[in-house]
């Protein structure tokens, strides 16, 4: 085969395969848990206990999305790309650095427009109420 081929067909697979890597490591993690949680679910006489230890494992974040923190870090990842743009790479990577940053930036905007925890909602909702 060509060598000139052999690079682009690696590239294409390189897409294919690290989703399904990806997808085959974390169903396998997640099966780990799922059969930790039943083993130890079927040693325990109190259900409460069992609600209790499901409510460990549970991954999911109960919290909203923080607007203002994602925003700051995409901004210096954007910074970081431009640099690095700038100082070695040319001006294809100095623009995609910049489109980062300002779309940091208008996340980090939009953190400050919509509150998004408990207490920014009730101060926000009284402010509206003094008007």
């Amino acid at each position: 085969m060509d060598q000139n081929i052999i690079i682009p067909i690696f590239g294409m697979l390189t897409g294919i395969i690290i989703p399904i890597v990806v997808f085959i490591w974390q169903y396998k993690d997640a099966k780990g848990k799922r059969e930790t949680v039943l083993e130890i679910a079927k040693n325990l006489d109190d259900p409460s206990k069992v609600e209790e230890l499901l409510r460990i494992f549970e991954e999911r974040k109960k919290e909203p999305i923080d607007y203002r923190r994602n925003g700051v870090i995409t901004i210096f990842v954007g910074v970081g790309l431009y640099f690095l743009g700038y100082l070695f790479i040319g001006k294809v990577l100095e623009g995609v650095g910049a489109l980062v940053s300002f779309i940091g930036i208008g996340t980090l905007i939009a953190g400050y427009l919509y509150p998004n925890t408990g207490k920014e909602l009730t101060n926000a909702v009284e402010e509206f109420e003094k008007k």
